[in-house]
């Protein structure tokens, strides 16, 4: 029998305990009303690695005083959910049920739509967790029943007083202030990591230096796991291998993940995305490319569609690179979010009816106006957004 990892072992069993995600539970703060008014529906958590969806979810549960049952989408299936919806439906279980469902992107869309009903009328309280982008790997209308709640990384001042907490159950009595900061650095806003770390650290050493986490990173403590530090930093090292144009390099992180069993659409869609953000206007054709290997993907998978996948990779590293059209929408959007809603100007509004034409919407509008013709908000005349190789920014 083995022992719990120090992160199951001082895992908060309250609020009070928990730390971060201050946007969610913090004073006045949606998903703390919601548990503090036993309000709780149907919940997706999207978040990194190590940031406490796993926590929350039985937290809810013990405020709740519900009944709480864990299953992981890379083993469990259909058949175990089933068990699950039969058991909550026993008069004699007093109790509602909350089922939850980790890494639910890894459910098929058959086995997300035997939950639906089962979600719809109530039978269970259904929390799902992500680190993958919902609107992609949870159908609609899965989604739909569900309020998606998005977790951030920690800060590193959550991720020191998360170390100490471990620090204290081991009985360490110091770290040093350099030894400490490498732990948080390395941790990357993941408190699994850091308290891995730590212990690993700690069995081997029984003192926390630079030099012993160092030995510690390269030692059996702390295995491969695709599902956790290795899946970022290596999708992080593939898109800027990609980035560089270095074919190898990039081939080889590919080959890294497919060995790892990664699911090859979370590889396409960071293809997808790749190709119109760092490549963009200077070979627009990249986007339908990546676009293909996506659908390749879908219909063949694996192991064939490891091919197209290397197929694409080679093509997206050769193309040249351009961030234009990227800049233009984040610069855009900055504008948007410190201006809000600022008025269209006349001539480009729609003139549906007489009214409208009377107020001079729509007047003098030219289909193909010149281009120097002002069609931003008056408050934005002068801005420009998008500049492309040649101009520069």
């Amino acid at each position: 029998m083995t022992n719990p990892p120090l992160a199951n072992l001082i895992r908060p069993q309250s609020l009070k305990e928990f730390i971060g995600q201050s946007h969610l539970v913090g004073k006045n703060k949606p998903l703390l009303l919601a548990i503090k008014n036993d309000q709780i529906h149907s919940i997706i958590f999207w978040g990194p690695p190590g940031c406490g969806k796993t926590t929350l979810a039985r937290i809810i549960s013990k405020e709740t005083k519900s009944r709480f049952v864990a299953l992981s989408a890379v083993s469990a299936g259909k058949a175990d959910v089933k068990k699950i919806i039969i058991e909550s439906k026993n008069p004699l279980i007093k109790q509602r049920t909350i089922l939850f469902l980790d890494e639910i992107h890894r459910f098929n869309k058959a086995q997300q739509d035997y939950l639906l009903p089962f979600v719809e009328d109530g039978t269970i309280i259904f929390i799902g967790a992500t680190t993958e982008n919902p609107s992609f790997s949870v159908i609609s209308p899965l989604l739909s029943r569900c309020q998606v709640f998005v977790l951030e990384p920690h800060s590193d001042k959550e991720l020191k007083a998360i170390v100490k907490k471990g620090q204290s159950f081991l009985k360490i009595n110091s770290i040093s202030t350099k030894a400490n900061n490498f732990l948080i650095n390395f941790a990357n806003g993941d408190a699994r990591q850091a308290l891995n770390l730590l212990e690993a650290t700690y069995k081997l050493y029984q003192t926390i230096t630079i030099k012993h986490l160092k030995n510690a990173l390269q030692s059996k403590f702390l295995r491969y796991d695709k599902t956790g530090d290795q899946h970022y930093n290596i999708i992080s090292a593939f898109i800027k291998s990609m980035l560089a144009s270095n074919e190898d390099a990039a081939i080889y992180y590919l080959a890294r993940m497919v060995e790892a069993g990664e699911d090859p659409l979370f590889i396409a869609r960071r293809m997808v995305v790749f190709a119109s953000e760092d490549i963009g206007m200077a070979q627009p054709t990249a986007i339908v490319v990546a676009n293909e290997v996506f659908r390749a993907c879908e219909t063949i998978g694996l192991p064939e569609c490891a091919i197209n996948l290397a197929h694409g990779v080679v093509y997206l590293c050769k193309a040249q690179k351009d961030r234009s059209s990227y800049n233009a929408l984040r610069a855009a959007q900055t504008d948007v979010k410190k201006h809000g809603n600022l008025s269209v100007p006349l001539h480009l509004r729609n003139a549906p009816t007489k009214l409208m034409k009377d107020l001079s919407y729509g007047k003098d509008y030219q289909m193909y106006p010149d281009k120097s013709k002002n069609l931003l908000p008056s408050k934005l005349k002068d801005n420009k957004y998008y500049y492309n190789n040649k101009e520069g920014k």
